[in-house]
């Protein structure tokens, strides 16, 4: 069973502008989300991009990159694009791997394939870490997540679930649940590719635009989603210029 890692990298961003194509330790930051990529189980790593210059870059240190759409809504759309222009069959698996994510480890895109390809029944597969400090579980920024007894889905949210009754009196004042473990959601996907035609076709749900989460359309359509915890810790992405020299500072330190 193999599996195609497509990465969206898209030039405009409001607090990194060219972020891709910004330098760590030497290299894009591109060029070190491929090659994490490329460390993993996939067939092949294409990045999925709206500008010349992050297309040129990537076929400058070897990689491929394919030309969408600048108008896309979300990494979703492009994704949705980059497969078609790929010719991928409607049961081929892509991995959703974001161009910001220089850290991510391979074995995590491994897991969260393999997942997907091993579970018949969901037409998505994500992953999601134990939270231990309670400023996370109340941090609207942490989305959570709650899963049955198959590791399905139930619901995603900005809020914090599960919400004890009998120890909350409010969400502003929630503590940690202590029977239950609270998971925030990692955002890594696995998507078979006749699903992503098909969500790409749906409108933006109202559970979707009120948490601001793209899943919550999926599951609103009654689709089915598989959730595991990660086998290893997942750095956090680039956002900010911040962001951008720590990860240069540790790569520097040659980790």
């Amino acid at each position: 069973m193999t599996f195609t890692v497509l990465i969206p990298a898209r030039f405009a961003s409001s607090r990194l502008p060219g972020k891709p194509l910004r330098d760590l330790a030497g290299k894009p930051m591109i060029q070190w989300v491929v090659e994490a990529a490329e460390a993993s189980q996939a067939a092949r790593v294409v990045v999925a991009t709206d500008h010349e210059d992050i297309a040129r870059c990537v076929s400058q240190f070897g990689g491929h990159a394919v030309m969408t759409s600048a108008t896309h809504v979300s990494g979703t759309d492009r994704l949705q694009q980059a497969a078609d222009l790929l010719g991928l069959s409607e049961s081929d698996c892509v991995v959703n791997v974001q161009g910001d994510e220089p850290l991510i480890p391979a074995d995590v895109i491994d897991q969260v394939a393999n997942n997907l390809l091993e579970q018949s029944w969901a037409q998505m597969a994500t992953l999601c870490e134990k939270i231990h400090d309670p400023a996370e579980y109340l941090n609207p920024n942490a989305v959570k997540v709650v899963f049955d007894d198959r590791n399905a889905a139930l619901y995603f949210s900005r809020a914090p679930i599960p919400l004890c009754r009998e120890e909350s009196v409010s969400t502003s004042q929630a503590a940690m649940p202590e029977q239950l473990a609270a998971y925030r959601h990692v955002g890594i996907y696995a998507y078979r590719v006749g699903f992503l035609n098909q969500f790409t076709r749906w409108p933006e749900h109202a559970l979707e635009q009120c948490e601001m989460l793209e899943q919550l359309r999926a599951l609103a359509h009654g689709a089915a989603i598989h959730v595991e915890e990660s086998r290893c810790a997942i750095p956090a992405g680039v956002d900010t210029e911040e962001d951008l020299n720590k990860v240069d500072q540790y790569l520097r330190k040659g980790h």
